[in-house]
């Protein structure tokens, strides 16, 4: 409960320090401290040192993985406001600075409730106050065409996938009348299930679905993420992404098993198809922005299989990819926001320039491809043997697919790094100061111990 609260309370003070201030510093240096407090409020929670109960009826169960994946996003939540805190205060000539970390704080109170939900509203409540504040940063850039049309087209599809959610809850509450997710089993008769459960479970698959960008339901990712303002979309496609995740292991721990054939069919093709789309789509990208939205969508395909597998392996393996993914995003996305031209051609030989940013941007584009010594070697590590632990006459040919599809991503990843190393160009990079290169290093060095001591995130989960 600590973090709802002081998620919510982080937020309303951030407006009111917009009415107070607007030294963008200032503003910027309030949502850091606002930010280190609710770190700390969640982690007092979590090992009972100072935690605020309030009743809410058995619709909220807050467990020791959802409050630690609170911690785990929080943190990154963290390291991006203090290498991108600035671009935010700058977004929309910086007229609403104040305003915009306080919808980052509300959007963190929605994901405090999607990892803790035990009733099927709750569900819902959480999805939508963390998907609406998304909606207003994405169209941030009030004078920029491209920010308005990716918020209105974000604003449109979301809605349209809170009513599929809405139907999908609504036909298993008609099954049972009740929203508790506890409820949804077989019958004690049958031993199955009937038409209503299986249906709305595949219609609230398809909203969660829609949130992480798994195929056929991306079509919204790369316009939304391509028009938002960078600094926005480095956001959305980490802590929000992974926070979906966890929305759809709740909802189907110890369930996937028991609605049958169907399922181990339905969640391999999705899986099988998000790779696809995201892998192949990103080969042919010239914008590295558009390529990493499509990348996006790759990398959730692989942390599909953490509610393929639905084993404490798959849970474990969701923590590392959490910060694995979100520490190399968040660093590309920070130096995307510096570069003048984020075309491929416009990283041709920043090496030779800037070969700080050159070298960490390459620690993170090696992560995200998972090659061995980086966090990302791990993650996918621990998402595959998952799969393996789990078992099963598909076990064999998914995984190899998932390596296939991983190898797949190295082209397009060491493009950036061919650009950068390799030709000759003129890359222009903005002003940055000493505090942002020392960030840089901060999250390549994350990268690297988690990429050589996996352990020291799970050493933290089991507590």
């Amino acid at each position: 409960m600590n973090a709802i609260i002081f998620s919510v309370i982080s937020g309303v003070v951030m407006m009111f320090t917009g009415i107070i201030t607007r030294q963008r510093k200032a503003i910027r240096n309030v949502a850091i401290i606002a930010l280190i407090v609710l770190l700390l409020a969640n982690i007092f929670d979590t090992y009972g040192i100072l935690s605020i109960h309030i009743g809410t009826h058995g619709m909220l169960n807050f467990q020791k993985f959802g409050l630690y994946f609170n911690t785990l996003a929080y943190a990154a939540t963290l390291l991006f406001i203090l290498i991108s805190g600035a671009d935010v205060t700058q977004v929309g000539e910086g007229k609403h600075a104040a305003e915009f970390f306080a919808l980052i704080f509300f959007s963190l109170s929605g994901i405090a409730i999607i990892t803790s939900y035990n009733s099927l509203l709750l569900l819902f409540l959480g999805i939508e106050i963390m998907s609406i504040p998304l909606y207003i940063l994405t169209g941030g850039d009030k004078r920029n065409l491209k920010s308005n049309e990716a918020s209105l087209k974000y604003f449109l599809m979301g809605s349209f996938s809170t009513g599929i959610l809405l139907m999908g809850i609504a036909l298993m509450y008609g099954a049972h009348g009740g929203f508790e997710i506890s409820a949804i089993k077989p019958s004690a008769v049958s031993n199955e299930f009937g038409i209503l459960d299986p249906l709305g479970l595949v219609l609230v698959f398809i909203a969660i679905a829609f949130k992480v960008s798994a195929a056929p339901f991306h079509f919204w990712t790369p316009d939304v993420y391509d028009g938002s303002p960078s600094v926005f979309t480095s956001f959305m496609a980490t802590i929000v992404k992974a926070a979906g995740f966890i929305a759809f292991i709740r909802l189907f721990d110890n369930k996937y098993v028991e609605l049958g054939l169907s399922w181990r069919i339905i969640l391999p093709l999705v899986i099988i198809a998000t790779l696809l789309v995201g892998n192949i789509t990103a080969i042919f990208q010239q914008s590295v922005k558009r390529m990493m939205a499509y990348s996006s969508i790759a990398q959730a395909g692989f942390m599909l299989f953490a509610v393929f597998a639905e084993n404490d392996m798959a849970k474990e393996g969701i923590l590392i990819y959490t910060v694995a993914y979100s520490v190399a995003t968040i660093g590309i996305f920070a130096i995307l926001e510096k570069m003048e031209d984020i075309s491929l051609a416009g990283y041709n030989g920043l090496a030779k320039k800037h070969p700080l940013l050159a070298a960490t941007n390459t620690i993170f584009l090696l992560s995200l491809t998972g090659i061995p010594l980086t966090a990302g070697f791990f993650a996918k590590y621990y998402m595959l043997l998952s799969v393996i632990k789990y078992g099963g006459s598909t076990v064999t040919w998914l995984v190899i697919v998932a390596v296939i599809f991983a190898a797949i991503s190295a082209y397009y990843y060491f493009r950036v790094i061919q650009a950068m190393y390799f030709k000759t160009g003129n890359a222009e990079v903005r002003s940055y100061n000493k505090g942002f290169c020392f960030m840089l290093v901060i999250l390549a060095a994350i990268t690297i111990l988690i990429g050589i001591f996996p352990t020291i995130i799970l050493n933290w989960f089991y507590f």
